[in-house]
């Protein structure tokens, strides 16, 4: 925000050094700094106008007019007036806000037409006292901060609790309201029903503020959230290696209510990572196991939706890397929790409560604060590293993937377990076993090195053909990679492998390969 212009009247040098020292305070103040601007009649330069003209016109220009009221009255001009009482009489006509400092001291020793004056702020104003430097300070801190509250500038509250400017209900979506109803009577045994008012709901859920609607029901409920919270999207991206660099090779930015932000960031995540597919044996789904379990998934997302700092201009980001995912928000622990107790089961203090209730109504998460070690219950069980948390400015989540090797393997060898699930003897794997495991096979490799595959499905390309594929006018490194990866995992073969940069070079599908590639023809006939 712009900061907010005070001015501060008085030029009589009686208070020189009080209001240098209010000046300094406010320009270096952490809170004051980021809402105020102060301003001194000896800082303009020098300019032909009138000094009278000078003064009327930065009251003119200010939001906020403090006036030291002490001892001496200040040269009066031809109308018997001084700068302070014109400056005073100017902001009262205009509708400033008026904050009124009186230096202590015995009212006989004030100048008549300063007790004048002080007798005509007394009209409307709450006047404050000081004797020295510090207390002005401090009584000028404390008028700012009421001014803040009553401008609704500065909060005591939750952020997710406090009115949302501008927003009607006329802004909000009643489909998404009957669908948390729907959904909470089911899961949560919910007392309201689908024919509940939407004003009866919002009631309910804590979710109007002197009746008007919070931040939090436009974040839950709103036809389009991010025209009244701008930062409340989610941006993900995925890097081939495991830092940023560009070009990113898929970016996407996420807009929509809390709900909607959780489902399209989890879906994009899950879209980039492997999965291994089983077989039909026990029902007509086929069941399906990511690389990093949807639930950890999931948790980590959530938890940085609901526990973020919306004041805040950054996004939410979701960055998926080779190594690992890192999820990021701008929150912070509460002064309670710390990143050790994290690992336990812990209190749970959500920094937007209101999202967290909502949210746990419409089964995103649970009360208990036991998300994040369920987490690290889940990444033991799929044999990955333990999530780890970092608060340090943001807050981060970092998952790490297994490597390419293991993934391979994990598919390879876990046909056991698929023959276990579907009671075929574990010694013959039969052709759905089969099938599985290269479904999981495909799986773990890249768009870009299924493409490449299909490419050779009618024979034998040149390197150039499997270049023209993908897009790319030479080799890339990346091409490269991919290409030496197809080949290490006896998916593509060369046709002279003795002379591997001969010109004639060409590559074709091993029977690994064209089993995969069958089997991804079969899956798009299906769907």
């Amino acid at each position: 925000m712009i900061p907010l212009r005070i001015f501060i009247s008085s030029v009589q040098k009686e208070f020189a050094g009080e209001r240098k020292a209010l000046v300094d305070y406010l320009r270096n103040d952490p809170l004051m700094r980021h809402f105020f601007e102060g301003f001194l009649f000896e800082e303009i330069p020098a300019s032909d106008r009138r000094p009278d003209k000078v003064y009327l016109d930065e009251v003119e220009r200010c939001d906020i007019y403090v006036g030291l009221f002490g001892k001496d009255y200040g040269a009066e001009d031809e109308t018997e007036l001084s700068p302070t009482e014109r400056e005073f009489d100017h902001a009262t006509a205009l509708g400033k806000h008026r904050l009124i400092f009186l230096k202590n001291m015995d009212s006989s020793v004030r100048h008549p037409k300063m007790r004048a004056l002080i007798g005509k702020a007394e009209t409307g104003l709450i006047r404050r006292r000081f004797d020295t430097q510090e207390e002005l300070v401090i009584g000028l801190y404390a008028g700012l901060v009421e001014y803040l509250e009553d401008k609704e500038l500065l909060r005591f509250g939750p952020f997710d609790a406090a009115p949302c400017e501008g927003a009607t209900l006329d802004d909000l979506d009643t489909e998404r309201m009957i669908r948390l109803i729907r959904t909470a009577r089911r899961i949560r045994q919910f007392p309201l029903d689908e024919n509940t008012p939407p004003e009866d709901l919002l009631r309910h859920l804590n979710l109007l503020n002197k009746e008007r609607l919070t931040n939090a029901a436009v974040l839950l409920f709103g036809k389009a959230p991010q025209r009244f919270l701008i930062s409340s999207e989610i941006k993900c991206a995925h890097f081939h290696g495991t830092q940023v660099a560009k070009p990113i090779p898929s970016y996407q930015v996420y807009k929509g209510t809390v709900f909607d932000l959780v489902d399209q960031a989890v879906d994009f995540v899950l879209s980039k990572v492997a999965r291994s597919i089983g077989t039909r044996a026990e029902s007509i789904e086929v069941p399906t196991a990511y690389e990093i379990p949807k639930e950890v998934v999931s948790e980590a997302i959530v938890n940085a939706v609901v526990h973020r700092d919306y004041t805040d201009n950054s996004s939410v980001q979701v960055m998926l890397f080779s190594d690992r995912l890192d999820v990021m928000n701008s929150g912070r622990l509460p002064p309670l929790l710390t990143v050790e107790k994290l690992r336990i089961p812990h209190e749970s203090v959500p920094g937007n409560p209101l999202l967290a209730e909502s949210m746990y109504l419409h089964g995103y998460i649970e009360r208990m604060g036991t998300g994040t070690v369920d987490m690290i219950r889940r990444c033991a069980a799929a044999s990955l590293s333990e999530p780890e948390f970092v608060a340090s400015g943001n807050f981060v989540t970092t998952i790490r993937r297994p490597d390419y090797a293991t993934q391979l393997a994990r598919v390879q060898a876990g046909d056991q377990a698929v023959v276990q699930a579907g009671g075929t003897p574990e010694s013959q794997p039969d052709a759905g076993v089969q099938e599985g495991v290269q479904e999981g096979v495909q799986a773990v490799l890249s768009d870009k090195e299924i493409a490449m595959l299909q490419v050779c499905i009618d024979g034998a390309v040149t390197g150039a053909m499997l270049l023209h594929a993908l897009g790319y006018p030479s080799r890339t490194r990346n091409f490269r990679t991919w290409l030496d990866r197809l080949l290490k995992e006896d998916l593509l073969e060369m046709t002279d492998p003795d002379r591997p940069r001969s010109p004639n070079q060409k590559y074709r599908l091993t029977d690994k390969g064209h089993a995969v590639v069958e089997n991804l023809r079969a899956e798009e006939t299906e769907s």
